[in-house]
């Protein structure tokens, strides 16, 4: 039994029902958004544009189709939340996950009506990049205002709230690490408190080593000084293939390979939260890959979501969030990576 089921989730049931009637579930949001618009026309044929051939259910569990707000930044500065939820809504997503509550030149909104719109065009707030620490003490982080930061968290209903910068504070020793640690299980625990859940994204650096210890990888220390019941992961997939390249060897030139997708079968409960983002392999590039659409690059996407969601009662334990840092035209990444990724199904 997952430990998610539609069963036991109204609200995850009435949002499939609305996709059902909207004609939006998997294989029919595949089909439609495969298909160019006027509105947003989609470049030459590349893998996004192609159909994933298979005979296994869909690699994408229902409902848990999300995408990060950063990637739409631009659209959400410019027409506001309402315009760009409602292509979301088209585009077959299930949930939003927001850097910022703000609209930019947009115009100002409250996080009642946020969530409303949110609701409204079928869409889960389910989760948020807050920032981790500041010098201004008023700044809005953890660090300087954890409760002003759950507060919000709460009035937008987020099960998650989490932030994506590194546990670099005091530094890149273990000890250093291990302090940071502590503070990050005192925001998981007041995130608890409230029922929701803490989180960390990692960049490429969090798989570096430590400065005072070369063979130990601080991503290791990180996972082993915070509380698996209080301190969640969120993997940013690209980041962690980049890390792969950059830091599998030691600065003496030893080997220490690691597989990302290793890290979340070990602990799968520890990430609930995944950013799926694409790039294509390029040993010249710093960090081994050029970022591109979902489905235009060399990450196996077939194999690493369903080896994750084929485990044992971890189906619906898991939310997929779309991202590009700089798309070129971000509505049509956000079409195409959904569209993508609906096509694909488990190998049987």
């Amino acid at each position: 039994m997952s430990r998610t089921s539609t069963t036991h989730d109204p609200e995850l049931t009435h949002r499939l029902s609305r996709r059902g009637m909207l004609g939006v579930a998997a294989g029919a949001t595949a089909a439609a958004l495969l298909g160019t618009s006027a509105a947003h026309p989609a470049s030459a044929a590349t893998p996004a544009d192609a159909v994933a051939t298979g005979r296994g259910r869909p690699v994408l569990p229902p409902g848990r189709l999300g995408i990060q707000l950063y990637s739409l930044r631009d659209k959400v500065s410019t027409l506001g939340f309402a315009p760009v939820f409602a292509e979301l809504e088209k585009y077959g997503y299930d949930e939003v996950e927001f850097a910022g509550y703000t609209q930019g030149s947009a115009g100002p909104i409250t996080l009642a009506r946020l969530r409303r719109l949110a609701r409204d065009h079928g869409l889960d707030p389910i989760g948020s990049h807050v920032g981790y620490y500041s010098d201004d003490p008023n700044a809005y982080t953890f660090a300087q205002n954890l409760t002003k930061v759950l507060d919000d968290a709460q009035a937008l209903g987020l099960q998650h709230i989490g932030t994506a910068s590194g546990p670099f504070r005091y530094g890149s020793t273990v000890d250093a690490w291990k302090r940071a640690a502590e503070e990050f299980n005192t925001y998981g625990a007041a995130a608890k408190a409230r029922g929701m859940k803490f989180y960390q994204h990692n960049h490429s650096d969090e798989f570096s080593f430590a400065a005072d210890q070369p063979d130990v990888r601080l991503y290791d220390v990180l996972l082993a000084e915070t509380d698996p019941d209080l301190v969640y992961l969120e993997m940013d997939i690209f980041w962690a293939y980049a890390g792969q390249f950059r830091f599998s060897k030691r600065a003496d030139g030893t080997p220490a390979p690691f597989e990302p997708l290793d890290y979340v079968l070990k602990q799968p409960h520890r990430y609930p939260l995944f950013h799926v983002k694409d790039g294509v392999s390029d040993p010249e590039n710093p960090f081994g890959y050029r970022m591109v659409d979902v489905g235009d690059g060399d990450i196996d996407y077939q194999r690493f979501i369903s080896g994750v969601t084929r485990l044992k009662g971890e189906r619906l334990a898991h939310h997929w969030q779309t991202e590009h840092d700089n798309p070129t035209e971000s509505f049509t990444f956000a079409r195409r990576s959904s569209a993508y990724l609906h096509t694909l199904h488990e190998k049987c």
